[in-house]
């Protein structure tokens, strides 16, 4: 009986373990920690020496895999060009999202793939319809490493033209800038990020471009790919990441451009030119992009608080970028906007928003805040930072967005693991985790009494 007993717990153990909404993060952790392992081989660092270094080992993975961009140690310096390749395909499968990878692996390699395949990769990709799961992870490669081999070329030919590099050195950088930029995440060839090529519009637009489209999110290019030229057709989802992805682009560029314009330690000493480059990739780098081409520790306060904000608002749903994503803000900006007008229900153009989804919206918003502003108060009990430096570090690594103000590298380990958590859990989401740790659902056979508490 009691081995029997123990067999029957274990089983239910791995079925609930097996269930897709707790594959997800599992497959996150367990990546980080094949990455962990590999980065701790023999050839991976500089120095020639095995172990004893891995912390740096598991931020670095932790940070690849969740595409945040984040490091405490020098890439182009500390890894050998055999880490820096491990650490490219650690980002190009995290971008991917494990679970789709597999299942992209299982339609290559056999046809076809089971329920629980599919519905994980619902999960992980954000989709409605069970139906969609296989088309779209067709197109999700074909769009990737297709947008991703342009970028590569484009930036080769820069490189090699206005930098003076060889053409292997050249191509290395193409591809590995490439990645990097269309995945998100904002690991660099070089200490200072992209402050070396400052204003160079051959290699800061295609690398912002990329880190653009890449923030989009899947299911929006599949739509816009059929229906490009028909906006009135578009879903709600599309027309609020597209339409808001563009207006949080203009307000970026323009708020980043006016505090930084006349900054000598950021743009003061550029010119015209150089100057709306920068302001261009400052609009689009907070929303999850990682690189930066001016250093953040000298930005004025105005810029930091603005790229806080963006970085928690973060780029689309089921794309490789982090934040609580466009649509759920623009949602709740919706609510708002039919409380102040009395409307009992809310509207975007002819449709209805259900209550569910607006709940979510909610869960997803307050989840966010309250990660953020409980791991800002642990960074500043164990590291000697500031406030600013605080909130902008764990926001930056909450929204796997990879920008820093230059203190991630002096933290303590206990900071390092505040933020090696925030990443995990900005690139699985705040919903999924919460309903991974929580999954059974509790049906309710009676409504209780309704009654309104005091609201201001």
């Amino acid at each position: 009986m009691a081995v029997s007993s123990r067999r029957s717990g274990m089983s239910g153990m791995l079925t609930a373990l097996a269930h897709p909404v707790r594959i997800l993060p599992a497959t996150f952790v367990l990546g980080s920690v094949a990455g962990t392992l590999l980065l701790l081989l023999p050839g991976m660092r500089t120095d020639g020496q095995q172990g004893g270094a891995v912390l740096p080992a598991a931020f670095t993975s932790v940070s690849a895999v969740t595409v945040t961009g984040l490091s405490t140690v020098d890439v182009s310096s500390y890894w050998t060009p055999l880490g820096q390749v491990v650490i490219l395909v650690l980002v190009q499968v995290g971008g991917f999202g494990f679970v789709t990878l597999a299942t992209i692996l299982g339609v290559v390699v056999g046809g076809r793939i089971g329920l629980r395949s599919r519905l994980a990769t619902q999960m992980d990709l954000h989709l409605v319809n069970l139906g969609e799961v296989i088309p779209l992870v067709r197109r999700i490669l074909v769009t990737m490493l297709g947008f991703e081999a342009v970028v590569a070329v484009v930036l080769t030919f820069g490189f090699e033209s206005r930098h003076d590099e060889g053409w292997g050195e050249a191509i290395w950088h193409g591809i590995f800038y490439s990645v990097m930029a269309f995945n998100n995440a904002g690991f660099a060839l070089a200490p200072d990020s992209l402050v070396q090529y400052v204003g160079d519009a051959a290699l800061i637009l295609p690398i912002s471009i990329a880190v653009f489209v890449g923030a989009v999110g899947f299911p929006v290019l599949a739509e816009l790919s059929r229906r490009w030229r028909r906006p009135d057709r578009w879903s709600i989802h599309t027309k609020l990441t597209v339409w808001g992805s563009f207006l949080l682009l203009g307000a970026g560029t323009v708020l980043f451009g006016v505090v930084e314009w006349s900054n000598p330690a950021t743009m003061g000493g550029q010119s015209f030119g150089e100057k709306l480059v920068t302001s261009f990739e400052g609009g689009i780098m907070p929303r999850s992009g990682g690189f930066n081409s001016i250093d953040y520790g000298e930005a004025r306060s105005e810029t930091t608080l603005i790229t806080t904000i963006m970085m928690f608002i973060g780029g689309g749903s089921a794309s490789t970028a982090g934040g609580i994503k466009i649509t759920t803000f623009l949602l709740l900006g919706y609510v708002i906007l039919a409380e102040v007008r009395g409307d009992p229900d809310v509207t975007i153009g002819s449709r209805r928003i259900g209550v569910s989804t607006l709940r979510q919206a909610l869960t997803v918003a307050l989840l966010a805040v309250m990660l953020v502003v409980t791991s800002t108060l642990a960074l500043l009990v164990v590291a000697e930072v500031s406030l600013d430096e605080a909130l902008f570090e764990a926001t930056s690594a909450f929204a796997t967005a990879g920008l820093s103000m230059g203190v991630t590298g002096d933290l303590p380990p206990a900071g390092q693991a505040v933020l090696m958590f925030l990443m995990l859990i900005g690139r699985v989401g705040t919903v999924a985790t919460a309903s991974a740790l929580a999954l059974r659902a509790r049906p309710r056979r009676f409504h209780l009494p309704e009654e309104r508490p005091i609201i201001g």
